[in-house]
């Protein structure tokens, strides 16, 4: 679903193949009873049966979110090498007062 404020119009069509700005994936049921504010015309794009053919770039896509997705997470740098005693910014103070 898409308000086009510019022409008062709301478009219900079949699902988007990517994210846009400001267009809202609807269900069967609410996209079905979906109706425009007043003085607003409502269009319905009839997806039919078919469905969209994916284009070699989506699949390649798709394939390299999925290797980005599998491939093994460097370990934190802070879990790498502790911090030893008395270096850096911080140091060890008695609680006597001395």
């Amino acid at each position: 679903m898409t308000y086009v404020h510019a022409d008062a119009t709301v478009v219900v069509g079949p699902l988007a193949m990517r994210a846009e700005p400001g267009a809202l994936d609807l269900c069967r049921h609410h996209a079905d009873r979906m109706t425009a504010p007043r003085g607003w015309e409502l269009l319905r794009l009839d997806p039919g049966d078919e469905q969209p053919e994916r284009s070699r770039d989506d699949l390649l896509a798709i394939a390299d979110a999925v290797r980005e997705a599998a491939r093994p997470k460097p370990a934190p740098a802070a879990a790498q090498a502790p911090l030893s005693p008395g270096r850096g910014h911080l140091r060890i103070v008695s609680g006597s007062g001395e």
